[in-house]
């Protein structure tokens, strides 16, 4: 079966975007949501998920807010790119050079994501026990052995 371009793209840069709201918000591996769950309810569950596996302590409650806000930020950010794409991509309008753009878009907010995650995630991990820190070195890392076994699909 032979696809075309359009198709391939489109389905990439779906993958793509899903992987990035991942790496984004925090490649925390969070509990199975339903598919009809909002984005926002995903990352709500997300940001819940890694503040019990990470043992989040009163004292670190102020620096974990700062974390949660940037990941509930960064998926709104995505959720939006990623929507404006399907919505141009099912009006059968987008041209490849729309296609490029939005693409770009969706890297470059995927980018700057990460960009204002590890300020306010050093500085929480900074206040980590050694556990917790232990706790967080094994979640992002099992994190992305998965995203790399999704993408060899």
């Amino acid at each position: 079966m032979e696809r075309n371009s359009h198709q391939f793209t489109y389905a990439a840069a779906r993958a793509l975007a899903a992987a990035a709201l991942v790496a984004t918000i925090a490649f925390a591996s969070g509990p199975v949501i339903a598919a009809k769950a909002s984005s926002e309810d995903r990352v709500e569950a997300r940001i819940k998920d890694m503040h019990a596996k990470l043992k989040i302590t009163k004292a670190q409650e102020d620096q974990w807010a700062k974390v949660a806000q940037v990941m509930r930020d960064n998926g709104k950010k995505m959720d939006a790119l990623t929507q404006a794409r399907f919505e141009k991509a099912k009006t059968k309008t987008m041209t490849a050079i729309d296609d490029l753009k939005s693409y770009g878009e969706i890297t470059g907010a995927h980018e700057d994501g990460i960009k204002k995650f590890i300020p306010v995630f050093t500085t929480l991990y900074g206040s980590m026990s050694d556990a917790q820190k232990k706790d967080a070195d094994a979640l992002f890392r099992n994190a992305g052995q998965k995203m790399s076994k999704a993408e060899n699909k």
